[in-house]
């Protein structure tokens, strides 16, 4: 299947939710962790914010329907993976590996010092994925107050203690 990913535009926003809540369907599989395929997802909102920041990009599949996306932010020199979601029907064909590439790549033009990102240490389409790809479960990263107020507030949203991590992938120079 040919998949583009383009930079998001105002109207792809109404539409991501429902991306984030059909991707949130494979947390049903893991014990413990069933809770997030109902859990609340990104505000439309916020979606538009980070796509005025020309900070989001999606997945397009066949017949131009949308099928990924990705949604970050900058914080000085680096930018900040919020969110990293395929529909489900779509999993497992790289099109969450070609959103992230595209990312690095943006990346590394725009001469950034590092992508950043929280997410579950043991989850195989999580951290393991992410470290495949070049990301570091980095004892810096938990160093970082930024980061390490994201990890407090992950707890505190309910996820269980030393289940999640930072990650950080440096941009190569």
């Amino acid at each position: 299947m040919s998949i583009v990913i383009r930079l998001a535009v105002p109207r792809d926003a109404a539409l991501l939710p429902a991306i984030e809540r059909s991707a949130a369907q494979a947390f049903r599989r893991i014990e413990g962790l069933h809770w997030l395929a109902e859990a609340e997802v990104m505000a439309v909102e916020q979606h538009r914010r980070l796509i005025a920041l020309s900070t989001c990009w999606v997945a397009m599949g066949a017949s131009n329907q949308r099928v990924g996306f990705l949604s970050a932010q900058r914080y000085g020199d680096d930018l900040h993976i919020h969110e990293l979601s395929v529909k489900q029907s779509m999993q497992g064909q790289g099109v969450g590996r070609r959103l992230l590439e595209t990312v690095m790549n943006e990346a590394t033009s725009q001469r950034l010092r590092a992508l950043t990102l929280t997410t579950f240490s043991d989850v195989p389409w999580n951290a393991p994925f992410y470290q495949r790809l070049g990301f570091e479960q980095d004892a810096l990263a938990k160093s970082d107050p930024r980061l390490a107020a994201l990890l407090r507030d992950e707890y505190l949203y309910g996820f269980a203690p030393g289940s999640r991590c930072a990650m950080v992938w440096r941009v190569p120079a």
